[in-house]
């Protein structure tokens, strides 16, 4: 499909963080979400990067946070339609804060996120 103008994918986004359980949005911690054109490969989706919650000790108040960053362009370029790519979106959200949550791709698939 054509891509979405980065206002309307991130709306997209936006909705698909509603989809998130409340409880679960309320133990994000210092994480931030952003929307980028395309990563270097050319076909990810979105990338977690930082110290996921099962594996912090001391984490100090002046650490940079974590960061989920979801591609645009290849999510919009894979996608048949707007509502494909409206689940693939919520898809990659998932995935991506499941990894904020210390939970590894193997995981991820034995659970059917991926």
């Amino acid at each position: 499909m054509e891509a979405l103008d980065r206002s309307e994918f991130e709306e997209l986004v936006a909705d698909a963080l509603d989809e998130l359980p409340e409880e679960l949005g309320r133990l994000l911690d210092n994480v931030v979400i952003v929307v980028e054109d395309e990563h270097d490969d050319e076909e990810l989706y979105g990338l977690y990067e930082g110290i996921p919650l099962t594996e912090r000790d001391d984490y100090g108040d002046l650490t940079l946070p974590d960061r989920i960053t979801l591609y645009r362009l290849p999510l919009c370029r894979d996608s048949e339609d707007r509502e494909i790519l409206q689940e693939e979106v919520l898809v990659t959200v998932v995935h991506e804060v499941a990894h904020h949550f210390g939970i590894d791709d193997e995981r991820l698939h034995q659970l059917g996120w991926g």
